[in-house]
Order: C-alpha cells, then structure tokens, then sequence
C-alpha cells in the first residue's frame, strides 16, 4: 500500500494499492494511468508519498498518522464519526 501524508501533522489522509500510479507535483497530486483521480489540496509543498506500507486493518482517512522512523500511530485528535 502506498498512503500520503500532511506534512507536518503527518496525518494519513489517502490509502492506495500500491499498483495504482500516484505523483505528488507542484499544483496537485494525481492518480491513476491514465490519471482518474486529481488531489488539489496535495501537493509537493504539503503532502508526502509513503509507498509499500502495510496499512492498519481499521485504516481510514485521520485515524492514523505515519512516519518512516515511527510508522503508525493512531491519532490522538481522532474521533469516530458518530451518525
């Protein structure tokens, strides 16, 4: 798996299979050959790409937080959704 990152919360907000193309440029973030997928507020400036993760079973967007050195933490500001 492959998951990006906030940079500087390190929060994971994305999660994909390590098959799928994503590129981090300058404006935003793409996914997908050809690209399906366009991420506007993740760019090179404030986001990073961890690639061959082995994802959290209950992995969703904000859960967790990611780093090379640490790896995953679940994060303290996380609040499961209530309906």
């Amino acid at each position: 798996m492959k998951t990006i990152v906030r940079n500087g919360s390190n929060v994971s907000l994305y999660l994909f299979d390590d098959s799928i193309p994503v590129v981090i440029g300058a404006d935003k973030t793409t996914v997908g050959d050809p690209a399906t997928l366009y991420i506007d507020d993740c760019n090179s400036s404030n986001a990073t790409l961890f690639e061959s993760v082995t994802a959290p079973a209950e992995w969703t967007g904000w859960k967790y937080l990611y780093t090379a050195a640490g790896g995953w933490v679940l994060n303290p500001d996380w609040t499961s959704p209530t309906l």
